[in-house]
């Protein structure tokens, strides 16, 4: 993230709204299908864990569904061609900007975590993190320096034969706590480029309207 972004995004973080602000995520996308047919469908397809936290789910797949519909992927749970496997984690952190003697014995202190320290590209649920209204990691940081990364990921498999054919990750990390509003901004930038997106790592910023903490 850059300086002067970063310095943005906190100032919207700290007074809880902005009229426009910006979500820049970080996304890589791997592609084996050049072409995806009008009016393709699919359906969700979801992990044990996934199953066990039907309201969180829920949450999740909605705002999945808009960003697969604006790429001209149709939800049919009936007569799918796709199945789409969904995950997304947030982290609390220590923020960059804090000074880090006071969160006791200098960067060794008790806050040293790092922003993508368990590894992410494999179960999108693997270690600590949130997803739907569930917390399920460590105390958060003091509110007076609050920061979180986030990650989201989308794995489709044609069907019947259940090959990957895509598979795309994005992460973000900022002050604000609107994962409502961050997530589905995160789940469109993992589809930008779909279904040829570029190689490579790469920044994608999405501009939204408003955000509050």
């Amino acid at each position: 993230m850059k300086l002067a972004l970063a310095a943005l995004v906190l100032t919207v973080g700290l007074t809880g709204c902005a009229t426009r602000w910006v979500v820049d995520s970080e996304v890589k996308s791997f592609s084996s299908i050049s072409a995806v047919p009008a009016g393709a469908t699919y359906r969700f397809e979801r992990l044990p864990s996934q199953q066990a936290s039907e309201a969180s789910q829920l949450q999740l797949e909605a705002m999945a569904g808009a960003a697969l519909e604006r790429v001209g992927l149709r939800r049919d749970d009936s007569n799918p061609r796709y199945t789409a496997q969904i995950g997304a984690r947030v982290t609390a952190e220590r923020s960059p900007w804090a000074d880090p003697w006071f969160y006791g014995g200098g960067p060794w202190g008790p806050y040293r975590y790092g922003r993508y320290g368990s590894p992410w590209y494999g179960s999108p649920w693997y270690g600590r993190g949130w997803y739907g209204g569930g917390w399920y990691g460590p105390a958060f940081p003091p509110a007076s320096n609050p920061w979180y990364a986030r990650e989201v990921s989308i794995v489709l498999r044609e069907l019947p034969s259940n090959r990957v054919v895509y598979e795309t990750h994005a992460r973000n990390d900022g002050p604000y706590t609107a994962s409502a509003t961050v997530l589905p901004v995160m789940f469109q930038a993992a589809l930008q480029g779909f279904p040829n997106p570029p190689k490579g790592e790469r920044r994608v910023d999405i501009e939204v309207s408003t955000a509050k903490n």
